[in-house]
């Protein structure tokens, strides 16, 4: 039946929705109870996402629009599968899973309603990106932020405190500037419907024109504020930094839902027409100098964890310089480097924790001894629950190199690749012989492309030497199975992206090609039937 993509596409959205408020309903004291729905509903939302992502490539790409409520577009509130969006949910999901197995290794016991507050960041990024209209995008960046708000405050400490509330506080203001434009969009449209919005735009003329106008300017604002666009992403580094591990590892992210929203309307709302788009030269710009910022403060950070942060704006302002071109190419290649980095910086943060973690042997003795003697507390059994690694400090080695040549994008990796799509779709013959010269501000993008690799390389060449070739001490710290699995499992994935890089890049470079050309989805969302039309033409 033609229903049954439809009624899926909500999945993604009802599965974390549903399991994390039945979680509130347990004490947290049942741990292991609350742990096991959580992981159970992570591998849901990777089979659902996966599926998904099956039908938005068979049967030549289809977009599929799933109307709650059965009201008639473009009133309806409606969610939208395509590639982009199938892309953006099993990214989620592949992220979701590690993070949430390496928080079972302690810091789930850190704070009150740990798993309620991670299915509901889940089931913000998913309707994020699966939402065909403004306002409910408005409702689950809502949600998001919500349980964000809880997420980096997990832990408690003086440091982590004080970067939540002024994270807290941004976040907020970003919040009412969404809501405002949002209004003004409205009031100029009429409409909140992305697809309603396209075909109503050109049409716009006069006062209404500039309102609109007004209005997508504070919007961009406010998606430019998540993506972490310099001047606006100050408050990255400090609030990544400090963050729990397993928190920053799934907030690597959500920066990227900000690079989705800018992506998404400004080639719907402006098509092949988006370099007329005045917002396409602040990405570009503004990209390039989210790359120097980050530069700078990837080569100034003295710990890891500042070096990861900085590596989120460097990814973002990399993201936001190449959605400003017109080319397919490029849009492929940037597509490609999103995942990819999202998933090395994701890798990264929790890889910091075990590789910075001091280890006291006094301590292990002592733990020892009290549980030969059947004096060992509840709480420490907890928190050593896991499997002692022998050969740590290589496993740790091992990870912390090829998360390096990762995030320096250097072969063979899939870093390396995406930015050499991205190179050779700017210095494409066809589309020099169109341009006739590669412009000053083109060149600058290339340089800033290879130069934010080498400080990569620079910075983590660096802090190796000083944690694994010249320690202080020789102790080891212990490395637990459920740690160091899930870096390991996102390295791989990041192994498989390179060994698979051509259908990797043939399914990015379609997607590229249905969201600047997005007639498809446009007709798509307007021409949805509604079920009780659905269930006729299958009686007929």
């Amino acid at each position: 039946m033609m229903s049954t993509p439809e009624h899926f596409v909500i999945a993604p959205i009802l599965i974390p929705f549903i399991a994390g408020t039945l979680l509130l309903f347990f004490d947290d004291r049942k741990r292991y109870l609350k742990a096991g729905v959580s992981l159970l509903t992570t591998i849901a939302l990777l089979g659902v996402s996966y599926r998904l992502l099956e039908i938005s490539y068979t049967d030549g790409g289809q977009v599929v629009v799933y109307l709650l409520g059965n009201w008639p577009p473009p009133f309806a509130i409606n969610l939208v599968l395509d590639r982009l969006s199938a892309i953006m949910l099993m990214l989620t999901a592949v992220l979701a899973i590690p993070a949430l197995v390496f928080s079972l290794g302690r810091w789930h016991k850190a704070g009150l309603h740990f798993h309620t507050l991670f299915l509901l960041l889940l089931m913000g990024l998913n309707g994020a990106f699966l939402t065909g209209d403004l306002f409910n995008l408005f409702v689950f960046f809502e949600v998001m932020l919500a349980a964000s708000y809880g997420l980096v405050l997990h832990g408690s400490g003086l440091l982590r405190v004080k970067a939540g509330l002024h994270y807290i506080a941004i976040n907020l203001t970003a919040s009412l500037l969404f809501l405002i434009g949002v209004a003004l969009i409205y009031g100029a449209a009429g409409t909140l419907n992305m697809a309603d919005l396209s075909v109503r735009i050109p049409q716009i003329t006069g006062n209404d024109h500039v309102l609109l106008e007004v209005g997508m300017a504070i919007l961009g604002v406010a998606f430019l504020i998540k993506a972490g666009m310099w001047p606006l992403g100050f408050w990255l580094p400090t609030t990544y930094t400090h963050a729990a591990a397993p928190v920053a590892a799934v907030f690597a992210i959500m920066s990227k839902v900000g690079i989705y929203v800018l992506l998404r309307l400004s080639l719907l709302f402006y098509g092949e027409q988006v370099e007329d788009n005045p917002g396409s030269q602040l990405f570009f710009y503004g990209g390039l100098a989210t790359i120097i910022f980050g530069i700078i403060g990837v080569l100034a950070s003295q710990s890891l964890g500042r070096f990861a942060s900085f590596s989120v704006l460097v990814s973002s302002g990399t993201l936001l310089a190449a959605i400003s071109f017109t080319q397919i190419g490029i849009t492929a290649g940037a597509l490609f480097y999103l995942v990819s980095s999202t998933l090395a910086i994701s890798a990264f943060f929790m890889l910091i924790e075990l590789v910075e973690k001091e280890a006291l042997p006094i301590a292990n003795i002592l733990a020892v001894t009290m549980e030969l003697f059947g004096e060992s507390d509840d709480e420490e059994e907890e928190e050593i629950i896991g499997i002692a690694i022998p050969g740590a400090t290589a496993l740790l080695g091992i990870s912390f190199v090829v998360c390096s040549l990762s995030l320096a994008s250097l072969p063979p990796f899939s870093g390396f690749i995406a930015k050499f799509v991205i190179l050779t779709a700017i210095l494409d013959p066809e589309a020099l012989a169109q341009e006739s010269t590669v412009s000053a501000a083109t060149w600058w993008f290339i340089a800033l492309l290879i130069l934010s690799g080498l400080a990569a390389l620079i910075a983590l060449v660096r802090a190796g030497m000083r944690i694994f070739w010249a320690p202080v001490t020789a102790l080891v710290s212990r490395v637990l199975l459920i740690e160091i699995v899930p870096i390991a499992a996102l390295l791989c994935v990041t192994l498989i992206l390179t060994v698979q890089a051509g259908p990797v890049m043939r399914f990015m470079e379609v997607t590229a090609a249905g969201i600047h050309e997005p007639a498809s989805y446009i007709e798509a969302v307007l021409e949805a039937q509604q079920a009780v039309q659905l269930r006729m033409e299958d009686e007929e």
